[in-house]
């Protein structure tokens, strides 16, 4: 993983005060912790540019007045206004003890969903990964092309190297979604064929009870001279 350099200058007062002249100054108020005692410090806030305003983790080599700590950015405040940072915590790291870390993902391939019109939401853009320093990963990759209309690629998903993913294995990274008017499409194509369905229905129900009028009809009718009743044939039988 990349590593950033940030310089920084140890504190000799601490306070509200104090803090909001530092940040007037231009500067950041910092803490250190994860050693063996806290250290108050202060560094320039255009060295976080790099580490805060990008789509990358990185770890941090602080170098507090010669004092030279590796660490990671475990937290920081910003105004909620002016988005000027207010203050930033950093965890420092040793070797062999496990971190917790935010890393970003990057969705790679192309989505079938997509090239058919669909939209693509990537719901989550980082996920929260415990490894030893050594084997963080610069980044997650996962891979859309399989994914299809309504299809998710869940966290449980991704293959973990090395390292443990603490998000839970149900939530969403990337989900392709059915645009409306592809929708509309479908059911007004549905509609149609459920129309279409019923109407040749009617016809056939009207041709089979023609077929069972006329057959009622000519079965009533004589097809045979011989099966015509006579008046000598109707005496006949009134005589017996």
């Amino acid at each position: 993983m990349k590593t950033l350099e940030i310089i920084g200058y140890k504190r000799a007062n601490l306070g509200k005060a104090e803090s909001s002249r530092l940040r007037n100054e231009g500067n950041v108020p910092c803490v250190l912790y994860g050693g063996k005692e806290q250290i108050h410090f202060y560094a320039p806030m255009i060295l976080f540019r790099s580490l805060v305003y990008t789509d990358e983790a990185h770890f941090v080599h602080l170098n507090i007045e010669g004092l030279e700590f590796q660490a990671i950015l475990q937290d920081i405040q910003f105004h909620p206004v002016s988005e000027v940072i207010l203050h930033a915590d950093f965890l420092e790291l040793h070797e062999g003890k496990l971190v917790k870390m935010d890393i970003p993902v990057k969705l790679t391939g192309d989505s079938p969903g997509v090239s058919k019109g669909g939209n693509l939401i990537h719901k989550r853009r980082t996920l929260k990964i415990q490894a030893l320093p050594n084997d963080m990963p610069e980044l997650i990759s996962v891979d859309i092309s399989e994914l299809d209309f309504g299809n998710a690629i869940k966290v449980g998903e991704v293959e973990e190297v090395n390292f443990d993913i603490l998000d839970t294995p149900i939530a969403s990274i990337a989900v392709v979604e059915t645009p409306r008017e592809l929708i509309v499409e479908v059911e007004e194509e549905e509609l149609e064929g459920e129309e279409l369905e019923e109407g040749e229905e009617g016809i056939e129900g009207a041709e089979g009870t023609e077929a069972a009028e006329g057959g009622a009809t000519e079965g009533d009718k004589p097809t045979k001279e011989g099966d015509k009743p006579t008046k000598e044939g109707e005496q006949k039988k009134s005589k017996e």
